[in-house]
């Protein structure tokens, strides 16, 4: 069974370069544990889900976004 592809989000709102410093956008982009989603559930393109990972880890490196969210325990 084939199933239909998501339409990429990055593609709909007009995006065609995904900045480190917008952290609004990076964060649909990471789990509730700080991973950075795969395309295939986020739903966007190879293209923007390159620009997104390399988008996310310049961000993680200025501490704008953490490497890890820590649970409450």
């Amino acid at each position: 069974m084939k199933r239909s592809r998501k339409g990429d989000p990055l593609a709909e709102q007009g995006i065609r370069y995904v900045d480190y410093k917008d952290e609004k956008l990076l964060q649909r982009f990471l789990t509730e544990r700080g991973k950075i989603l795969p395309s295939r559930l986020s739903g966007i393109s190879a293209r923007h889900q390159r620009q997104i990972s390399v988008a996310i880890k310049r961000a993680r490196y200025l501490a704008l976004l953490p490497y890890v969210k820590r649970g409450g325990n």
